[in-house]
């Protein structure tokens, strides 16, 4: 990209800017470091900022419903502050006496966050967060569709900063409108580029030429197992799918249930309600939901009433929570084992437990390699099999996926809207997005007590077998 277009001017601006505001920065403790993430906290917990950022996100997108996006923006806000706060990136961050080894924690540089229409204030707000911590300042990208909100939430965040004394040019958005060309020049301008959101954005930010961190798409498949609690799951898939509309990427897509417990766990699912689609109805839905192959943004997202009414469903249905469409294969000939971002959840019957698991392994290596899976069973090593067999970053037992993947107050995965999926999603990192991504790290080495062994304690073993 030349160096003369208005994009690359305006973005050398901003970084800029960016630097200034870091080098006033330089020298916080790191009581003051978390002060100044405890205030971007805040600015979208407070609850007024909470809601009104809610209404902007579902007015200005369209996507997902205000009420669970309130949740969303405190839940998230508030689980990322508890984990930022239990945490040191500032000065000595650990010592490792044994090996003599000090490690000092350092600023990655300017942070450029490219933000998905999804989320337009919970992601900027989670990422600058994280950014800050590492004392480094951040400048979103946002999606064009959710530039109102995520301006509205950085100028939220530039008043906190400012409040406590501190530069407000931490934190920074693009100018709209908000396009590829503007969104490219960031990502080589900055330091470090973090995406959240489409799998163009993620390759572009690859291509960059700049340390890039991106995550990968969503299709999570869930098994009920024989053993499950089968009301227990039923109520978390419901609470999880229906969750700001099937928003999140953690968002249970699929379900694969054993033969043994199949007409029950379906009654179930119909109790907290699931409404079974019958063949001529899972077609409407179908045609509905895909227009020329590509997702249909009037239903995307929507209320579950919405989807029905447009697929001239009868009336039980557009009482139903969500809906679920029975299916036996994968692939590009059965568009119901890809991601749907909607209430929709393709159910899938399987004979014993490896089969299950091999249907989830089949529906993950179309769409959502390296993502996640989950299984509602009592049978820990069922639990364990999918850990060592299925290609994901994360297996959740017993959990509702939205609540869980993400970081949850029960499980020991920190909060993120960010998750990476390893090589396997075309990821460079395997984990939740999180602190540990904004810092690079000094090791002082010092000198320690000889640790070398001898020739016959490494090849020891192998001589015996194989001789010199």
């Amino acid at each position: 990209m030349s160096a003369g277009t208005p994009e690359v001017q305006a973005v050398n601006e901003l970084v800029a800017r960016a630097r200034a505001a870091m080098s006033a920065f330089a020298h916080a403790t790191q009581a003051r470091t978390d002060e100044a993430v405890t205030a971007l906290a805040w600015s979208l917990c407070k609850p007024e900022h909470a809601k009104e950022l809610a209404e902007s996100a579902v007015r200005d997108t369209g996507l997902g419903n205000v009420a669970d996006k309130i949740i969303k923006n405190q839940r998230k806000t508030f689980g990322t502050l508890r984990d930022l706060l239990r945490v040191k990136t500032v000065g000595v961050i650990e010592e490792d006496k044994a090996h003599g080894i000090l490690k000092y924690a350092k600023p990655v540089g300017v942070v450029g966050a490219v933000t998905p229409s999804t989320n337009p204030a919970a992601t900027p707000v989670n990422k600058a967060m994280m950014a800050i911590k590492g004392r480094n300042a951040i400048i979103i990208a946002p999606s064009p569709a959710g530039w109102t909100t995520t301006a509205r939430a950085v100028e939220l965040m530039r008043s906190a900063l400012e409040t406590i004394g501190l530069p407000a040019d931490l934190v920074q958005v693009l100018p709209a409108p908000v396009n590829k060309a503007l969104t490219n020049a960031l990502m080589q301008a900055c330091d470090l580029v973090v995406t959240t959101g489409s799998q163009n954005n993620v390759r572009n930010s690859y291509r960059s030429g700049t340390p890039a961190i991106g995550v990968g798409t969503g299709n999570v498949p869930v098994i009920i197992d024989s053993s499950a609690d089968l009301k227990d799951a039923a109520e978390k898939i419901c609470a999880s799918k229906t969750f700001d509309n099937a928003t999140s990427c953690s968002s249970e897509n699929s379900v694969v249930i054993l033969d043994d417990v199949y007409k029950e766990a379906i009654s179930a699912l119909e109790a907290v309600g699931g409404y079974l689609a019958i063949a001529r109805e899972k077609k409407a839905i179908e045609n509905t939901l895909w227009i020329d192959g590509r997702l249909n943004y009037k239903v995307v997202a929507k209320d579950a009433a919405v989807l029905a009414r447009e697929a001239g469903l009868p009336d039980a249905a557009q009482a139903a929570r969500f809906f679920m469409v029975e299916e036996t294969g994968v692939g590009p000939k059965h568009p119901f084992s890809d991601e749907k971002l909607s209430l929709v959840l393709t159910v899938y019957r399987a004979s014993d437990f490896e089969k299950a698991a091999a249907q989830i392994q089949a529906i993950l290596d179309y769409v959502g390699r390296g993502h996640s899976c989950g299984i509602h069973t009592q049978n820990m090593d069922h639990a364990r099999y999918l850990a060592e067999k299925i290609d994901v970053v994360r297996v959740l037992v017993n959990q509702a996926h939205t609540f869980g993947n993400g970081g949850g107050f029960n499980s020991g995965l920190n909060f993120t809207l960010s998750m990476g999926c390893g090589t396997w999603g075309g990821n460079s990192i395997s984990e939740n997005l999180n602190y540990r991504h904004f810092i690079n790290i000094t090791h002082l080495s010092t000198v320690i007590a000889e640790d070398k062994p001898t020739e016959e304690e490494l090849f020891g073993d192998y001589w015996s077998r194989y001789g010199k």
